[in-house]
């Protein structure tokens, strides 16, 4: 056992890091994240012994709690990611800074319109809500808190998720649409699935082929949007049109943004069977099939076998 286990740390809560972390990034300097982890410390005076506290798996408390922020602040945009394992500060976090004298809280993080935008669309219990909403104390039931910090977890990833599929270019994201519907079992054992997006597609992104032959296909499109755009009804109605012309009868519109109620509507209100994915959705799938997304950390909840001792 962790000679920290037992103990209570000093070390202060992870949202106690969300203003430190934005001071130390002012400098507007690309920072490496283990060098700004160690840099947010140093500029919050942690002692020796604190910076010593480690996770049951051996990895520092401290720089665990800096990273937390970090996350935090990046999923509000007031932190970006130039290249891989670099931070930068944006301008909205220097005016948040700025806006925020004294100490900014995980509440002054979460009342951001932004903070909101890719929600997963599966969401947790009321009671698992709040405790991702607060900090943790001994009363709370155990398995709630993993639920808690899995779905904190999975809303950070689903929103860097989306931010990432806006920032590639087009052809990348009708190729992870494919790829998703691949995973997920559409185009069979084959994977049965390939992006035909190009110039003059006719309003189709890509096709999977349902059985060996091609004679069951289901029709894709892909659009990369901005979250204040929304998908409207006449993208919808061309993409039925594309569907007619390739005697198809079934297809899947996905978007990172939204669609708009009419857009909702009237594929309700048509023949055709069409699937609408938009962003939390299309986020939420990806986690759920590993595309795009890594496995960090697994742990296993252990019980007494009852029935080993009958």
């Amino acid at each position: 056992m962790n000679e920290n286990d037992n103990a209570v740390s000093t070390i202060p809560t992870w949202h106690a890091f969300l203003k430190p972390v934005l001071e130390v990034m002012s400098d507007g300097k690309q920072w490496p994240s283990r060098a700004l982890k160690e840099a947010v410390c140093d500029h919050i005076g942690l002692t020796p012994e604190q910076r010593a506290e480690t996770l049951g798996d051996g990895d520092s408390r401290a720089l665990n709690r800096v990273g937390w922020a970090l996350s935090a602040l990046y999923r509000a945009k007031a932190v970006d990611k130039p290249a891989r394992g670099v931070n930068v500060i944006t301008d909205f976090g220097r005016e948040f800074l700025a806006e925020h004298p004294g100490i900014i809280t995980d509440a002054d993080v979460k009342s951001l319109p932004v903070w909101n935008e890719y929600e997963p669309t599966r969401r947790p219990s009321t009671r698992t809500a709040t405790l991702v909403a607060r900090e943790f104390d001994d009363s709370d039931d155990p398995t709630e808190l993993i639920e808690a910090g899995i779905q904190s977890f999975e809303a950070d990833a689903a929103a860097e998720l989306i931010r990432r599929l806006q920032e590639q270019h087009p052809d990348f994201f009708e190729q992870v649409v494919v790829d998703l519907l691949n995973a997920m079992g559409y185009g069979g054992a084959e994977q049965r699935g390939q992006r035909i997006g190009r110039s003059g597609d006719g309003g189709v992104d890509g096709v999977i082929d349902q059985d060996a032959l091609g004679l069951s296909q289901i029709y894709v499109q892909a659009k990369r949007y901005a979250a204040d755009n929304a998908v409207q009804r006449p993208e919808l109605q061309g993409f039925i049109g594309a569907l007619a012309g390739r005697g198809a009868s079934q297809g899947v519109f996905v978007t990172t943004s939204r669609f708009s109620q009419g857009a909702r509507e009237y594929a309700d209100s048509i023949p055709q069977r069409i699937v609408l994915i938009d962003g939390p959705r299309l986020a939420e799938l990806m986690i759920q099939y590993r595309v795009g997304v890594q496995v960090k950390k697994t742990y296993d909840v252990v019980e007494v076998d009852e029935d080993y001792f009958d």
